[in-house]
């Protein structure tokens, strides 16, 4: 979960993000749909394109949503979401829940030749034999988003009680029972 320091994330080379409005955040999964955004942060923040060099976006056996880990000479493409309130952090490393390790990444910035430094979330098990191939956003939006969202919505009403991988193994289970 939130391993990494809790000071802003800044730019590290010439972009035009500052770390004074708030925290950076590479996403590369279910994230990068605008409707799981709005419905954990109440908002669409400010984003860009982005890659993240020297990772690989894995599926996971039994979830539908991707991990990443270091790969060398592998690479990832999603977005940076700026401008990231402390609290709102706080829900991503929640919603995250432990599967995810929190840490800081230099990403390159798709719509300018910046880079700039982000927080992501990495695959806590290195050495996870549930990780295979590689996940496809588009056919996840196609089959999986409508569920996703849902399952969000439950998480945001319960994550007080409930952590989001309990939340995502009862919604899917009792998805699959129907």
């Amino acid at each position: 979960m939130a391993s990494a320091n809790s000071v802003p994330v800044g730019v590290s080379s010439g972009g035009n993000a500052s770390s004074s409005c708030g925290y950076n955040v590479f996403v590369y999964g279910s994230l990068l749909a605008d409707d799981v955004v709005r419905v954990l942060l109440r908002r669409i923040p400010q984003n860009s394109p982005s890659t993240l060099h020297g990772y690989h976006r894995f599926s996971i056996k039994g979830r539908v949503y991707p991990a990443i880990l270091p790969v060398e000479n592998k690479k990832v493409t999603g977005r940076v979401l700026l401008g990231i309130t402390a609290a709102e952090l706080d829900i991503l490393d929640k919603f995250e829940d432990v599967e995810y390790e929190k840490r800081v990444v230099d990403v390159s910035l798709l719509d300018m030749s910046d880079a700039l430094q982000a927080y992501t979330y990495v695959w806590a098990n290195p050495d996870d034999p549930n990780l295979y191939g590689e996940w496809d956003f588009e056919a996840w939006k196609e089959s999986k988003m409508k569920d996703f969202v849902n399952m969000t919505m439950g998480f945001v009403e319960e994550h007080d009680s409930k952590p989001r991988v309990a939340t995502y193994e009862s919604y899917y289970n009792n998805r699959h029972k129907e």
